[in-house]
């Protein structure tokens, strides 16, 4: 047998082959275009769903059962506006199905009327939790509340009232409005030392100084009390 036909012995075969094996990928992938362009049935939730409304579940699901041919990005985007999300992942689950994963905001404080606050600092829409205390600053400041926030509360803990509002202003001032009535003026830099000073003072302080309304805290070596006789050194930083 000479050399060419020997090598169409060979290359035929081989291209029959590779025919074989494309006209099964292309029927494979109309299969899988066939499946997965079918009206989802089925809306499975995954997740951190505790804190989710049910209602907006129950209707996020309605609208992906009636969609046509709803993609999985879409639906994706649709579950990212049901309130308290933070992310979702979709993925499909075959024949008829979709399963939605939720990762949800934990609220840490009220942001304004409308809005929450979350404990990584993100703003999120949402209603609901009027019981948790409330933040103001400027824009672009939450994260930087959010984080400081837990001290706050640990050093002012020895008061014996909860934070009810906390706030920052645009040179960098924080204070502190305690449930009890009682506003609280860190100052700016470094408040904690000053925090921790005054909280350890306010048990012995005499009743009539504790029922003063405002502290000001902006002292190198002590505070003042609106109301009273000035406590220690009078000069401000």
């Amino acid at each position: 047998m000479n050399t060419p036909l020997k090598l169409r012995h060979r290359i035929v075969p081989a291209v029959a082959g590779v025919a074989v094996v494309a006209l099964l990928a292309a029927a494979g992938w109309h299969g899988y275009q066939a499946v997965i362009s079918q009206p989802l049935k089925r809306v499975i939730f995954a997740g951190d769903l505790d804190r989710l409304p049910h209602a907006d579940l129950d209707a996020l699901a309605a609208a992906v059962q009636a969609a046509e041919r709803p993609s999985l990005a879409s639906v994706r985007e649709a579950a990212r506006r049901v309130p308290w999300v933070r992310e979702a992942t979709v993925r499909r689950r075959f024949p008829d199905g979709v399963e939605i994963t939720f990762e949800a905001h934990e609220a840490l404080a009220r942001w304004d009327e409308r809005s929450l606050v979350s404990r990584r600092g993100e703003i999120f829409a949402a209603e609901g939790a009027a019981a948790l205390p409330r933040m103001r600053g400027p824009e672009g400041a939450a994260p930087a509340m959010a984080g400081e926030y837990p001290a706050i509360v640990t050093a002012l803990a020895p008061i014996g009232s909860p934070v009810a509002e906390l706030r920052l202003s645009a040179r960098g001032a924080w204070e502190v409005l305690l449930e009890n009535g009682l506003a609280i003026e860190l100052g700016r830099g470094d408040w904690s030392l000053r925090a921790r000073r005054f909280a350890a003072a306010w048990p012995r302080l005499a009743e009539e100084a504790r029922a003063t309304r405002y502290a000001d805290l902006r002292y190198p070596n002590g505070f003042a009390l609106r109301g009273t006789a000035e406590i220690t050194t009078p000069r401000k930083k």
